[in-house]
Parts: C-alpha cells; structure tokens; sequence
C-alpha cells in the first residue's frame, strides 16, 4: 500500500431515489425530465402547510431483507445497505465477511439517522408500554457503516458523519483523505435518510422552510425560480466505490472519475441563516478547485445545492458569481426531480455528476420557468444540455452553516 499522496478514483455507483433505484434508473429518470415528487401517502399533513415530498414508492424491504434481520435494521440503515450493495456490484468488487480485510473501510453520512424509528416507535411506547429489543441498535446514526462493515467483512477504516445537508460530501471527502494518506485501499463512501414522519417533517414545517405547494407537487421544488417557496423533504441514498487509481487500473475497474479535491467549512453565523456575502461558501468552493490544482475557469459544470429556498439560492448565485466571474460554467440544482433528502442529497448528486461527465449530458434545473439569477449565470433549465465535462463541482451547503465542495475530474 503506499503511503502518500494516492489518486482516487470513483469505480462504483449505487443510488435509491424517488426517480429511479440503481444507477441505470436513476439515469433513466434524469433523461425523462420530470419530477418524482408527490403527496405525503405516510401520515396526515392536515396541519401542515408542506403537503409535499420524495416518497420511494417502489422500495419494499423484503425484497433485499430476511425477517429476522429486518427487525434490527430501520429504513435509514436498510437504504444504506442496498446503496452499498448496487456500488459493489457496480465495481465488481469480490468482497465477503468470510474473508474480512483491513483494507477497505466505509465512510457514510446522515443528517438525522434513526430518528424517524425512535419518533415511531415513541408514539407505540407511549400507546402500548412496549420497547422494541433491537430499538438502540436501529436509532443510532453510527449503524449505516457498522451494519455495511459486518455484511462484508471490512475491517478497515469506519465512520457515519452527521454534517446535515453536507453529510453526503463530508462522507466522500473523508474517504478521499484516507485513501490519499495510504490507510486504505478501497472505500465505501455513501450516505442516506429516511426523515418522513409527522414529528420530523413537521419540526421542518414549524420553522417554514418547506414548500408550500397545496395544488401541483411535481412543481413544489423549484430551484432559482423567483416564485419557490421552500425545499421538499425527500427519502433516499447513495453510495461510491472509491479506490487508489493504481489499483482499479491493475484489476481492470471501469474508472467513472477522479476525486480531484474536497473542502469542508463553516460560516461560523448562524445554525439555520447562510452568512451574508457569502464568504465561506466562496472559500470551501476556491479550495476545493485549488486542491484539484486548478483554475475556476477550468471547471466544465456546476451541481448547485439549490436547495429551493429563498436564502439559499440567493445565496449560492451570489457565491458562484463572485468566484466565477462574468460568466460562470454551466450549472443546474436536481432536487426538483427527487427533493432534498437532507444528508443524502450531496451524494446523490456526486452519482449524478459522475454520469453526467461519463455520458456527456447535464441534467437541468426543473421548473425553473422565472429565474432569479443575472444573464450571466449560466442556468441550465427546464432541458438537459449535451457537453463534454472535464471537471466538476458539486456544492453542498446545510444547517450549522456548513458548506461542503467535491471537485471531480476525469481520467485519461
């Protein structure tokens, strides 16, 4: 194993959304250009202003699950698992706990973990008098890379970050650090959330920073657009194979990217408002770019976080100006397809701007029909745009004011 300074690189991809599970079907539902958001069917939102959400209406958990195991797994850590399982398989990895190894690790990401479980299983307690055995394995964040680590027999390097929105990133960016520093040599990088429940969503309702779309939900996330209201709470999960660039080249991997660079701040303002101006989500993003070795004017295509709300699109725009310049490259927000499933939406959007760059083709900002950037933002909308991306940016800002960028390159 070296010691130093490995490049990394992305040779597996797994993905469960509310557009599409698998990285073909997530792809799939990309190219069809229209959202996946609905009305919450889980519980009553009559006292709610948000009606909208990201349900996975096709996921069941007994088709990946036994019983008995389901009883330990919550929804959140079962996500985990399936994401984990499509990137292995995706990168052809021979992995088994029968033959367990120090040499991959796992690092995952959440927002909130088992809290929706602990928010259920509250209300049975209270109803029935009834604790769950397996209830303090299901609640805590730590179980999505403990339970990924005992299915496969990785011993190596462990960790579940809770970054809020920026989960996703932070989760890449540790793995790249590790696999960079020689104490790897393949990392399972992912994320996922499983928020949908009346306590929750309604925590998130209560400060109103949700969508109040009461009529059309395929329209109730509408990122740049001067008429948006607010983010849609979402469910979902995503997960990479991250491996040394020598070693997928020796066993043949196919190579979707490389990590070129990652930063990790905070505004140090606010738990919920972005610092005005903006400045540490310029520097995350100068950082990110500058560890890649680059230029901003080098980068080919922006994933925005475009959240849908007011202050952070504001924000961001303002952010990717002043870093960029007269003209800024290419950039889209995707949640309008697939919501904001908090701490998982940085990750899936890393599997999106890993396919984008493989496939030539950038997804567009949905339902943007009145945006509120200058001329010189170049806001790809309402339809994909064919191009060849050489190197991306994907930003991922959350609560805490913590802003997260993963630079992306590709690999002659």
């Amino acid at each position: 194993m070296s010691t130093s300074n490995c490049r990394v690189v992305i040779t597996g991809l797994g993905a469960l959304t509310p557009i599409g599970t698998g990285k073909e079907n997530l792809w799939a539902g990309l190219r069809r250009e229209e959202s996946g958001l609905g009305f919450i069917t889980r519980f009553d939102t009559s006292q709610y202003t948000a009606k909208c959400a990201g349900e996975i209406g096709d996921y069941h958990p007994s088709d990946y699950f036994p019983p008995h195991k389901l009883k330990r797994l919550d929804r959140y850590a079962q996500f985990s698992l399936v994401v984990t399982q499509q990137a292995i398989d995706d990168a052809r990895l021979e992995v088994s706990p029968d033959k367990p190894t120090f040499d991959v690790g796992v690092s995952f990401g959440t927002a909130l973990g088992g809290v929706t479980t602990a928010e259920i299983e509250h209300v049975r307690f209270l109803n029935e008098g009834r604790i769950p055995p397996a209830l303090a394995l299901q609640v805590f964040g730590g179980s999505a890379h403990s339970n990924i680590a005992i299915t496969y027999g990785f011993r190596g390097y462990g960790t579940t970050n809770s970054n809020s929105c920026a989960s996703g990133p932070v989760a890449v960016g540790e793995a790249f650090r590790v696999l960079r520093d020689g104490l790897a040599e393949v990392m399972i990088a992912g994320a996922a959330e499983a928020p949908l429940g009346p306590l929750t969503f309604g925590a998130f309702d209560t400060i109103k920073s949700m969508s109040k779309e009461a009529v059309d939900p395929k329209q109730a996330c509408r990122p740049f657009d001067r008429d948006r209201t607010g983010f849609v709470m979402a469910e979902g999960g995503a997960c990479i194979v991250l491996e040394t660039l020598d070693r997928a080249r020796k066993r043949g991997a196919r190579i979707y990217a490389e990590v070129l660079g990652y930063c990790l701040n905070n505004d140090a303002y606010h738990m919920t408002s972005s610092l005005p101006g903006g400045a540490s989500a310029i520097e995350a993003m100068r950082r990110a770019i500058d560890q890649a070795g680059l230029k901003p004017s080098d980068i080919s295509y922006i994933n925005a976080h475009a959240s849908s709300t007011v202050m952070n699109d504001d924000g961001e725009s303002e952010a990717i100006m002043a870093l960029f310049g007269k003209k800024t490259p290419p950039v889209s927000g995707t949640k309008a397809y697939y919501g904001h499933p908090l701490g998982a939406s940085g990750m899936i959007e890393i599997v999106i701007c890993a396919m984008a760059m493989e496939r030539g083709w950038i997804p567009p900002t949905l339902n943007c029909q009145s945006p509120n950037v200058p001329p010189e933002f170049d806001l790809v909308r309402l339809r994909g745009r064919d191009a060849k991306l050489k190197y991306v940016l994907s930003n991922s800002f959350g609560f805490g004011g913590i802003n997260a960028a993963i630079v992306l390159g590709t690999v002659d």
